[in-house]
């Protein structure tokens, strides 16, 4: 084997098969952009009590995130965007793949959920905690192992992806003090109006700076 393509086999088996799946690429950059589309400025709890339709339509989970992935989708299917779609997907099985990518990753910015978050978790568990070093090592070199491995592969790849939509989320907070400050009060205001409208029952400027540092120190 030559030393590129070994170099790429290692990436590919290194990285759960993400870094040579552009489909699971662009999803991520897909979600990334459409994560917060039509969001209300409210938590999912207060939309529950606000709109009881829309909080009815999804079973009272992921409110906000189902609404703009419902919205995303609705535009895609347009249309006007044939030719991108075209540009994504060409099969119907690739349809289905691409959005499911796309769901899986929107919904994991719900970090609020708190059976979301213990199903993550778990998953994580049994992806990662409950194999050796060994056992990762030879978790389906190339995918071609068996369905065992395929299933390992799959199961840390989409834990990967939850994780790297997660952290985009919040990407503000690791770069420079001038981007992060300026979402960051972003945010407090948007919060803090949501306060004085009486969509909120907490003034959040009584807690912002513990909470922030509660945030680095927990998230």
């Amino acid at each position: 084997m030559m030393f590129k393509e070994k170099q790429n086999t290692t990436m590919h088996n290194f990285s759960f098969g993400i870094t040579s799946d552009p489909l699971i690429q662009l999803a991520c950059v897909i979600a990334a952009l459409i994560h917060d589309l039509d969001h209300p400025g409210v938590p999912n709890a207060q939309l529950i009590k606000e709109q009881k339709r829309l909080a009815q339509a999804y079973r009272n989970q992921s409110i906000a995130e189902q609404n703009s992935l419902d919205l995303a989708w609705d535009l895609l299917m347009e249309d006007r965007y044939k030719d991108l779609r075209a540009c994504i997907y060409t099969t119907q099985d690739e349809m289905e793949r691409f959005r499911q990518l796309l769901v899986n990753a929107v919904i994991a910015t719900d970090v609020m959920d708190k059976e979301l978050n213990s199903l993550r978790k778990a998953r994580w568990h049994k992806a990662f905690m409950s194999s050796s070093p060994a056992d990762l090592q030879q978790v389906a070199p190339c995918g071609c192992n068996g369905t065992q491995s395929n299933e390992d592969m799959n199961r840390m790849a989409t834990i990967v992806i939850e994780h790297l939509i997660q952290a985009s989320d919040v990407c503000h907070t690791m770069q420079h003090w001038h981007i992060y400050t300026k979402w960051n009060e972003k945010l407090f205001d948007e919060m803090y109006q949501a306060y004085l409208s009486g969509r909120a029952s907490e003034d959040p400027s009584k807690t912002w700076y513990q909470g922030e540092i509660g945030f680095f120190d927990f998230y």
